[in-house]
């Protein structure tokens, strides 16, 4: 075991050791009495600054001088580690006309499409405020937006699609790597799937199970760690789920020391939520707080403001070291890593001499240019069916534009919503809280300016007017019957349904057709969403769609480009919605869960029903006797993940997909895809088809996927048998990704009337003559030989087949074929019957409604010279036994279609299913599949 490090004798004082344990805020935009103590008596060790402290780069320079110069004059050994929220878009600490530059927010930049330039953007963002003084940044945000529509995150991170948070996570980290600030991932173990029960004493919970984090939200943060984060937050939120219980994620070892340290190995710093948040102070008070945050592992405790509370917590954590509720070793731990993190970016020399303003006038003109190109290629037009754009093509300079927006709050995270917070009890009125907030401008005085642009654009009126919770009034209706084309902005309206409900209304009335030259023709209109794309992504009766991801001046500058036909939008949709959109302009997203066998298998017994029902009378389905057990394998070589579509009000099931890894092959296999024939061309099967390729990808040794199971035997591939619907599966899942070009046909076979039963003329002497001996043995005392011979064959599924076989003698058998002189085996195949752990996968078998035995998996060995002679053998002896136990069907579970079918139907079998087997290089996957 690897000894600490020895620490330098000045950490022996217990009070500069737990000033480094601590980072504090302050209120005001100079040092002041109470932050100075902190750091002359309490030799605090981090400080985070916020909008409220900083006015500008300038008195941002002053102010971390000081604060750097007071903990050097009192004795600090490292200098003080300062932090600031700089996210961009909506949420930005500090902020300055002249020399700090607005970019695109988290989702903005992955609407660009380009994580080289989210890595410019991000070193350009730190090397800013790194010029005023400032160490340390609270980014990147590396939340998935499992929920996206209902979460106040929001557009601050880059969207719902785990692969895609992590690549433009990395880049931002990577950035502010590279600018040389200490870095922090946010918000462990991720805030993107957040339920809020109302009250402000209530916490936000996490509802997922530890492997549903695992297989989407833990992904950003586990690259991220491996890509060398410094620093990772931890929620405040609760957590419950099966095995993780958690009032609040930062507090709880299981999440800190257990998920974090142990199943993720992030050895950084780890930062608690402010202990400040009402709900964590009410239900266990500060002192207690601080106390359990360190011991669950975390090393630095943040308290945001208060000075009261923030010596409370001082004192508890010292009351906590004295009674031995928090060990020594744990303190000191915590400081190493601690110190760690500050030796990478900073010293007394740095710190005491921040570049300021001289630095940032030389950054100026190409940051300015950075900014300009990062908006200009993030904004998205989605859709434009009518082509409207550009609006001059349209209207002549004499008519009227008209441009509605609304009274909105900015972002939640922001500044200036804090000052609107504070100003709600001192009774200002809510517009002047906006304007004095240096972060971000109001909406009023921002949607102010864009009309202005939007009039200096066109050289034409722009009338202009916001909207509110009061709906469409009389005012609205007759600037939209003056105008000649309408502009509506939203702002996260699926959280603000008024905005919703407005913009649906005005649609309403613009689609009522009106004459103009005689002509009749409905109303030009154009929907913007200026923060999350999810208002109106999926509604495609909103014909001309655009999406800025924030609404700074800068991006409004870069809409009216687009408005006016100055520039070409590159810009695509962030995540899933952008996959589905390429597919089908009203794709639906909807909420995949994993299977749980307690409380699905009745509703999936019932959806299995609703799809037999669905199926044309002259036809027979594929899932004809299937139940919910006939996909769960419990295989012990097998991991299988199944997932629904489902109305967790009714618990109905909507949609299944099962889904099975083959680890003795590294095939993924999707083995059933079905939607109740009511709810199709909704997009249910997209969304359960990307979730089941999104967890299949994260199976280590994964090498390729297939469409179709021979084990459990219910779909092998696609279904082909029936003109039309075939061309339409096929379509379905090539648009998906999968090239049907490079399928092969496979299909099931039953043999009927057996006890009337004789095999063809000739056939018996012909197999004799092919020279092989066969038997028929039972059991594990035969296995050695048999899966030696199989693993001739790479074939997904074969070699658990034959291990359920050998498992299961009383009702299994394999037959065998071997070579006379040496008595090497050149053939096998199983046999089995209705009683025997195998038929519970094979519905067909059951489906044939009389007493029948089943022939399953022939092997034949590479470079056998008869092989058609020897399959045709080991079917043969296989039909005999099975008439011999009486039975009177057989079923040939899995064949080739490769020219075998003729011998076979002289043999009396006939086809009952056909299907395609597709398989893919996992490799060579895309998620987004060619539009």
């Amino acid at each position: 075991m690897v000894k600490p490090e020895k620490l330098d004798p000045h950490w022996d004082d217990l009070d500069r050791t737990m000033g480094q344990l601590f980072m504090m805020g302050f209120d005001g935009t100079t040092v002041t009495p109470h932050i100075k103590t902190l750091i002359e008596e309490h030799y605090l060790g981090s400080i985070l600054l916020t909008a409220k402290n900083l006015k500008s780069a300038e008195e941002t320079t002053k102010l971390c001088y000081e604060l750097q110069k007071i903990a050097h004059d009192a004795g600090h050994a490292v200098p003080l580690a300062i932090g600031i929220d700089q996210e961009n878009g909506g949420v930005n600490s500090l902020f300055d006309e002249i020399y700090v530059r607005q970019y695109p927010s988290s989702m903005g930049m992955a609407a660009t499409g380009s994580t080289d330039l989210a890595f410019e953007v991000a070193k350009a963002t730190a090397q800013e405020i790194s010029a005023c003084g400032i160490n340390w940044i609270f980014g990147p945000c590396l939340d998935v937006l499992t929920n996206a529509r209902n979460q106040p995150l929001g557009v601050r991170t880059a969207g719902d699609d785990p692969q895609e948070v992590s690549a433009y996570g990395v880049a931002f980290m990577k950035g502010y790597k590279e600018a040389g600030v200490v870095t922090l991932g946010k918000h462990f173990p991720s805030y993107g799937n957040l339920e809020f029960l109302g009250s402000t004493l209530d916490v936000p919970i996490i509802t997922e199970s530890l492997e549903q984090l695992s297989l989407s939200a833990l992904i950003p943060f586990r690259n991220a760690i491996r890509h060398g984060l410094d620093a990772m937050m931890v929620g405040g939120c609760a957590m419950s789920s099966a095995g993780l219980n958690a009032m609040h994620a930062c507090l709880s070892d299981q999440v800190v020391d257990g998920l974090l340290r142990t199943d993720l190995k992030f050895d950084g710093v780890v930062v608690s939520e402010c202990l400040e948040m009402d709900a964590l102070s009410h239900n266990i008070g500060v002192g207690g707080g601080t106390v359990m945050a360190v011991n669950a592992g975390c090393d630095i405790v943040l308290l945001c403001r208060s000075f009261s509370v923030q010596q409370e917590a001082l004192r508890g954590l010292k009351t906590g070291i004295e009674n031995a509720m928090i060990s020594k070793e744990r303190i000191y731990n915590s400081l190493r890593r601690v110190l760690t993190m500050k030796s990478k970016n900073t010293s007394w020399e740095k710190a005491l001499n921040p570049p300021g303003i001289n630095y940032l006038e030389t950054l100026q003109p190409s940051h300015t240019a950075l900014s300009t190109k990062a908006y200009n290629n993030s904004i998205s037009v989605v859709r434009d069916k009518n082509r409207l754009l550009p609006l001059s093509n349209i209207i002549d300079s004499e008519e009227e534009l008209l441009l509605l927006t609304p009274l909105v709050k900015p972002l939640a995270a922001s500044a200036a919503s804090r000052a609107l917070s504070e100003s709600a009890t001192t009774g200002t009125p809510e517009p002047a809280a906006w304007e004095r907030s240096s972060s971000v401008m109001s909406g009023e005085r921002v949607f102010r300016e864009l009309g202005r642009s939007m009039a200096r654009q066109r050289n034409g009126r722009v009338l202009h007017t916001s909207y509110t919770a009061n709906g469409v009034r009389p005012v609205h209706e007759n600037l939209i019957n003056r105008a000649s084309a309408i502009v509506v902005i939203t702002a996260d309206a699926n959280r603000n349904l008024y905005q919703h409900g407005f913009t649906k209304h005005v649609s309403m009335i613009c689609n009522m057709q009106y004459t103009t030259g005689g002509e009749k023709r409905e109303k030009p209109l154009i929907v913007v969403a200026v923060s999350s794309p999810y208002d109106f992504a999926m509604d495609s009766s909103i014909g001309t769609y655009i999406c800025t991801y924030d609404f700074t001046e800068t991006a409004l500058n870069s809409l009216v480009k687009v408005l006016f036909g100055e520039l070409t939008p590159t810009g695509t949709l962030p995540g899933t919605i952008s996959k589905s959109q390429k597919l089908h302009h009203s794709r639906q997203h909807w909420l995949v869960e994993i299977f749980n066998e307690e409380r699905d298998a009745l509703a999936l017994d019932t959806l299995i029903t609703a799809v037999m029902d669905g199926t044309p009378p002259n036809q027979r389905s594929e899932l004809s006797s299937a139940t919910s057990n006939s996909f769960i394998l419990h295989h012990p070589e097998v991991e299988e993940s199944h997932f629904v579509v489902r109305n967790s009000s009714t618990q109905a099931l909507y949609g299944f997909c099962s889904t099975y890894f083959f680890k003795s092959t590294g095939t993924g296999v999707i083995g059933a895809l079905f939607v109740d024939p009511a709810r199709r061309k909704l997009s249910i099967g997209h969304s359960l088809h990307n979730r089941a390729i999104r967890t299949l990808l994260q199976k280590e040794g994964i090498r390729r996927f297939q469409l179709g199971s021979r084990l459990p035997s219910i779909f092998l591939g696609i279904p082909t048998g029936h003109g039309t619907e075939r061309k339409r599966l096929r379509s379905w899942f090539a648009n998906l990704g999968w090239n049907a070009a490079l399928s092969r046909p496979v299909c099931n076979m039953v043999a009927r009337n057996l006890q009337t039963w004789s095999p063809p003329e000739g056939m018996a002497k012909s197999l004799a003559g092919a020279g092989s001996q066969f038997d028929l043995v039972y059991g594990w005392d035969y296995a050695g030989p048999i899966l030696d011979h199989i693993k001739t064959s790479n074939r997904q599924g074969l070699a658990e087949v034959y291990k359920l076989a050998l498992s299961d003698p009383s009702a299994c058998g394999i037959i065998r074929a071997k070579r006379p002189e040496d008595g090497a085996l050149v053939g096998t195949v199983v046999l089995y019957n209705h009683h025997s752990r195998l038929s519970e996968f094979i519905p067909p078998l059951k489906d044939l409604n009389e007493a029948a035995g089943g022939i399953s998996s022939p092997v034949i060995s590479p470079g056998v010279g008869e092989y058609s002679t020897l399959l045709q053998g080991l079917v043969l002896l296989g039909m005999r036994q099975i008439k011999q136990q009486g039975c009177n069907a057989c079923l040939l579970d899995y064949m080739d279609g490769d020219g075998n079918f003729d011998g076979f139907s002289a043999m009396g079998f006939e086809v009952l299913h056909n299907f395609e087997e597709v398989s893919c290089d996992a490799a060579t996957w895309t998620m987004i599949p060619p539009s």
